[in-house]
This record gives structure tokens, C-alpha cells and sequence, in this order.
């Protein structure tokens, strides 16, 4: 992925630093293909337990993966489902997010078909179409039973959020756009001007390889990294959540 069509992962820096951190996870029982597992997080000596589901949903001759923190939602809550960013980048980086469970409502996360936990064996760019991801959204709204949800998209899940909401579907109680371009044609002129801040090193090494059609060099990553650095996550060192992300990008491009 070159920076010259990078849209993955912009990361709120305070959100990131300051959100509670989940420190313990392990499984305890598979039901029906269906793994379940309990998280624990601890934060001021004080510890909450969520059940946690994992699973996968049919669809169009693949699976979807999913991940459900919390096991009911208290009246008058609604689940909250998060859309990651990408195309391509995987939930992982949006884990900070689980502890919205301890608003008495679940958080759902799955992987977008293509990346992570639902890649297929070989990419088909012709698959790879906003229709594609909403249908994807229905398809894992109907399965798991969630008639009424809160939806929160970041960075290209907010494009796809609000690609979601014009089809005015029922049960949408809610959307929140995090970090996402209502206009590509504004968001590359101001990524270019981004870019144009970098230090003369890092803007040299990305054009040349961009121009020879290397960027999975490591030279050209490592330039991309002082990027990242300064405009997708300023936490040092990053949360090992975001690494997961990063590194579901490079094995599914």
C-alpha cells in the first residue's frame, strides 16, 4: 500500500493513549463453530469481566469473522457495531473500543471480506466494491439478530457508514463518523500537503520508489513509517493492537 493511496488508519492519539487496556483474554468453550471466550481488563485495581464470541458469517461463497465483547445489553441499549478502516486494516487497531461494553451494550467488530480473519485465497479486485461491503453489513446484522444498533465507522468505515445510512435501513439507531473524508478529492490534496511537510530524505525516498514501482521495499516502509508517525498513530510505541493491524495490511495488500 503506497502513501500515494493510502487511506487506512487515522488514529485519535488521545483515544488511543488514554482508552483502558484490555490485559487478559483466553478461551473457554467452542459451541456451534462458535468460539467463546472471557476478556478481563484492570484499570485502578478495579477488574470487569466480558464474555466474548467469536464466529464467522456466510457470505457470497466466503466467511466474515466476528468478534462480540459482552453477552446482553441493558434496556434502552442498543449493540454498538464498529466498521475498521482500509479498505484492508482489519478491526484490530479498533480495540480500544471493547470498553464501550461497559456501557451495559455489546461491541461487535468483524473483519471486512478481503483482510484479516476473512481473507479468501486470492484477491479479486472485481469483488472489491462499496455494494459489496454494505451487503456485507447486512449479512452480519441479519445473522446475529441485531434489529437495532448503534454504527461507528472510522476512516474508510465512516465512508462505508455513510454509504450504509443512505440506504436508510431499518434499526439504525445511530452513526458516528471518526476520521473520514466526506470528499476523496479534499482528503488527497490534503495528504499531498501532509506529505510536502515531511523531511526531504523521507519525501525523496517515497517518490522514488513510488516511481519505480517498489513501494514493498523496506526503504520505502520505513519513510511511510514517518508518516504514520506523525499522522495515523502518535502513540510511541504503538499499541500492540495497531502493530496487529499493520501487519494484517501487509499479508492481505
Amino acid at each position: 500500500m503506497s502513501l500515494a493511496s493510502f487511506h487506512a488508519l487515522s488514529i485519535d492519539p488521545v483515544q488511543a493513549g488514554c482508552a483502558k487496556r484490555l490485559i487478559a483474554c483466553w478461551r473457554y468453550e467452542r459451541i456451534s463453530g462458535r468460539q467463546t471466550s472471557w476478556c478481563s481488563r484492570e484499570e485502578d485495581h478495579v477488574a470487569t469481566t466480558f464474555p466474548v464470541q467469536e464466529g464467522t458469517v456466510p457470505f457470497r461463497g466466503h466467511e466474515t469473522w466476528y468478534r462480540i465483547v459482552g453477552d446482553s445489553d441493558a434496556p434502552g441499549k442498543f449493540p454498538l457495531v464498529c466498521l475498521h478502516g482500509g479498505p484492508g486494516a482489519a478491526h484490530d487497531y479498533l480495540e480500544s473500543l471493547q470498553a464501550m461494553a461497559e456501557t451495559g451494550r455489546r461491541v461487535i467488530f468483524y473483519d471486512q471480506l478481503g483482510c484479516g480473519r476473512s481473507s479468501i485465497p486470492e484477491s479479486k479486485p472485481e469483488m472489491w466494491t462499496v455494494e459489496l461491503y454494505v451487503d456485507e453489513l447486512n449479512a452480519v446484522r441479519s445473522t446475529l439478530g441485531l434489529d437495532r444498533i448503534h454504527l461507528l465507522g472510522q476512516s474508510w468505515g465512516g465512508m462505508l457508514g455513510m454509504e450504509y445510512a443512505l440506504t436508510q435501513p431499518q434499526g439504525l439507531e445511530s452513526l458516528t463518523v471518526a476520521s473520514s473524508p466526506a470528499s476523496m478529492i479534499q482528503w488527497v490534496e490534503e495528504a499531498n500537503r501532509l506529505r510536502e511537510e515531511l523531511p526531504p530524505d523521507v519525501q525523496r525516498t517515497l517518490h522514488h520508489h513510488e516511481a519505480a514501482g517498489t513501494v514493498e521495499s523496506p526503504e520505502y516502509k520505513a519513510a511511510m513509517d514517518v508518516f504514520y508517525a506523525r499522522h495515523v498513530c502518535r502513540v510511541t510505541p504503538q499499541p500492540e493492537y495497531v502493530r496487529r493491524s499493520f501487519t494484517a495490511i501487509d499479508r492481505n495488500p
